[in-house]
């Protein structure tokens, strides 16, 4: 399996979220599945991309390709995140929590806040990397 890339573009990651969320999709499926779409042949040039990337791979069905994940949408979520730690957080755990609790349009409830204070709890027993 190719390693992926976790740069996606914002387009990229909007084709990426339909076939998520459909489990596989033809090129047609995605164009219909995308806000502001573009041509049918961008879509099919950003879907061989994805596949050059490592996220998707295809199959052919009756003369169609079907697009499919290659990984989890956890695990790509997780790749996602390290490119922002590394590009925005200097690899900063504690950066990336500081700037999402600061930020101006986060209104956490406490159910919210008492979740994150189990997680932090949860993280505490594991024990600190060294």
């Amino acid at each position: 399996m190719p390693q992926a890339s976790p740069t996606l573009s914002r387009r990229e990651r909007q084709i990426m979220d339909v076939i998520y969320a459909r489990g596989h999709a033809t090129a047609a499926e995605v164009l219909a599945g995308l806000p502001d779409p573009p041509s049918y042949s961008a879509v099919r040039a950003l879907l061989r991309i994805l596949e050059n990337k490592g996220h998707l791979k295809h199959r052919q069905e009756k003369g169609k390709y079907i697009y499919v994940p290659l990984r989890a949408r956890g695990h790509a979520a997780k790749l996602a995140l390290c490119g922002l730690l590394r590009t925005f957080f200097d690899n900063s755990t504690v950066k990336a929590a500081a700037a999402l609790l600061d930020a101006s349009d986060a209104h956490l409830s406490r159910e919210e806040l008492a979740e994150i204070s189990e997680l932090i709890e949860k993280a505490k027993k594991r024990g600190a990397r060294p």
